[in-house]
């Protein structure tokens, strides 16, 4: 288990569900724009935001434990940086 599973379980749960990412962000508590990041892997959440994350798209302790990791900005396999400070240097 790692950081990528859990993003691709939440895009599938998301997909088979019909969730959008409003709905997530609404009960979240935080901007659509934030939610969406910290869903995907970009962003970390507290304990409470995880546990109302994984209760949402089904992720059990050790799943939402990941969704409080903090990202390494820029890690995605792409040639190019992601991180705006990084790509903008």
């Amino acid at each position: 288990m790692n950081r990528n599973d859990v993003t691709e379980k939440i895009i599938t749960v998301k997909v088979k569900k019909s969730i959008t990412w409003a709905d997530v962000a609404r009960k979240v508590g935080e901007s659509k724009e934030w939610v969406t990041a910290a869903c995907l892997g970009q962003m970390t959440l507290t304990a409470e935001q995880a546990k109302v994350v994984g209760k949402i798209f089904g992720l059990d302790a050790e799943e939402q434990k990941w969704l409080q990791v903090v990202p390494y900005k820029g890690s995605l396999p792409t040639p190019v940086p992601t991180d705006p400070l990084i790509y903008r240097w």
